[in-house]
């Protein structure tokens, strides 16, 4: 009787396309991960209408016209979803990286309190197409690329590191574990509500948060989405029992952002009306050549550097980083998140970028574009199931942003704190991004004083020509505001 060698088995098709098991994970993790990083930021869905579907444009209507604010946030909620799902399958399928997409914080409110008093809302969208447009043409040219490969190693740790706090940051204020007072006087912000923690969601937030370090630390697979679903079940359980009901002014110990309850209506009909709904060059007309200039200036570099410092963090998370801090499919990525911007302003929902809290799936295993994939998926269900999105409440998700706080901040021991020519600068870009509410006001303050360290010292000509270039960019973005009022 004959016997044949052994013929390693080949890898599935999703396995070869992915590169999975080359990047040392699993289907299961990438689909898990996936789930996480849906769940983690699906508040998107819910808290984008609330900000840019119940503000007026300068002709008093909503977005999609009409003066109805109801059916300016459900039209806003699907097409919310609809980017969110599209654009960040095409990010797993084209740049095969953990990292998922949606309407930008910051940007919409920007857009929404300050912008939308002076045109229309079309107009408005109109601004962030054109944004999205010449980051697009940046990337295809290899100038975006060349100003991340040209960042010194040690300055893109300390953007993870600061990234790291800042999404750390975002879980307790979320979650109000930590608060700003009532009080006009005191300390800026304080523990729960009066210094004590108060209110049965705050303890949903410490269940939830003990329960998911206690997996991780006990190498459970699946810890960090097992945390989710176990805390957003309680919530959903002491809502029920206590109607504890929404945060506000009143109810402080209420719940933030969503009450978990279970829907009337587990199903909605998507409309897409919004869909094409911007002027491209409107806002040139109402407001002036100069004034529209910077506003998109000032759109495109706060597009530009968090999208860097993004992928830096999730590289570095997922151990994906080559020896000089880039992350594979760097320019797929970056052409990737271009065509975001675009998309979300054609769809009236304003820019969409890369999301931090992608770290979370990254926590969880997710090391390939799978898991893009799997959260995109999930957005596009939400936009017939969206009211099943408001069940998992800020505390339930915020505690999973927490734990992969601490692992990226694990990467501080990647910075010399005895140079000080990249030790104040790496200090400054990391206390400034929870400081400011901003990843890109730290990655300016770090890039900034890098360049002015080594002019001071000497050292002027060790400075690459595009650190020059962006810090001379980064100095016109802090004095936008100042100028903007003397130009106008």
């Amino acid at each position: 009787m004959s016997t044949r060698p052994a013929v390693a088995s080949r890898p599935g098709f999703l396995d070869s396309f992915f590169k999975i098991t080359d990047r040392g994970s699993t289907v299961p993790r990438e689909i898990r991960g996936g789930l996480v990083t849906f769940f983690t930021m699906a508040y998107i869905v819910v808290l984008n209408p609330l900000i840019i579907g119940t503000v007026k444009d300068s002709t008093g209507q909503y977005v999609g016209g009409g003066t109805d604010p109801t059916a300016s946030i459900a039209k806003v909620a699907v097409a919310t979803a609809l980017i969110a799902g599209v654009i960040t399958i095409l990010m797993g399928l084209v740049a095969n990286f953990p990292l998922a997409l949606a309407t930008g914080l910051g940007l919409n409110a920007f857009l929404a309190y300050s912008i939308a008093s002076k045109m229309t809302w079309a107009d408005a969208m109109g601004l962030v197409v054109l944004e999205g447009i010449i980051i697009l043409l940046l990337v295809l040219t290899g100038f975006r690329r060349a100003v991340f490969e040209a960042v010194p190693r040690q300055l893109k740790v300390a953007i993870s590191v600061g990234i790291g706090l800042f999404i750390a940051f975002i879980g307790v204020i979320d979650a109000g574990f930590v608060r700003r007072p009532a009080a006009p006087t005191g300390p800026p912000v304080e523990l729960g509500i009066g210094g004590s923690l108060r209110g049965w969601p705050v303890l949903i937030f410490v269940v939830g948060l003990v329960l998911i370090v206690t997996l991780y630390a006990r190498k459970v697979k699946g810890a960090i989405l097992i945390g989710i679903l176990v805390a957003t079940v309680l919530a959903i359980v002491v809502e029920a029992i206590t109607d504890v009901g929404a945060r506000t002014a009143d109810n402080p110990g209420g719940w933030g952002l969503s009450v978990p309850a279970l829907p009337d209506n587990w199903f909605s009909k998507p409309n897409l009306d919004l869909l094409g709904e911007f002027n491209l060059f409107g806002s040139f007309e109402q407001v002036g050549v100069v004034s529209a200039i910077l506003l998109v200036f000032t759109l495109m570099l706060a597009d530009f550097f968090d999208t860097m410092g993004t992928m830096t963090a999730i590289g570095a998370e997922a151990n994906l980083l080559d020896a000089d801090g880039n992350p594979p499919n760097a320019q797929r990525i970056l052409i990737v998140d271009s065509v975001a911007a675009a998309a979300g302003g054609a769809a009236s929902v304003s820019s969409n970028t890369s999301y931090i809290e992608s770290a979370s799936g990254v926590g969880e295993g997710a090391r390939t574009g799978l898991a893009s994939v799997v959260t995109g998926i999930c957005f596009l269900i939400a936009m017939v199931v969206a009211p099943l999105v408001t069940l998992v409440p800020y505390e339930a998700a915020t505690p999973a942003l927490v734990l992969v706080g601490f692992l990226m901040m694990t990467q501080v021991k990647g910075i010399d704190f005895d140079d000080i020519e990249v030790a104040i600068p790496a200090f400054l870009t990391i206390i400034l991004m929870p400081f400011t509410y901003s990843i890109t006001a730290g990655i300016g303050a770090g890039f900034v004083s890098y360049v002015l360290l080594k002019v001071v010292r000497g050292k002027a000509r060790q400075v690459h020509p595009l650190m020059w270039v962006v810090s001379a960019l980064f100095v016109v973005y802090f004095a936008i505001g100042p100028l903007g009022d003397w130009l106008t």
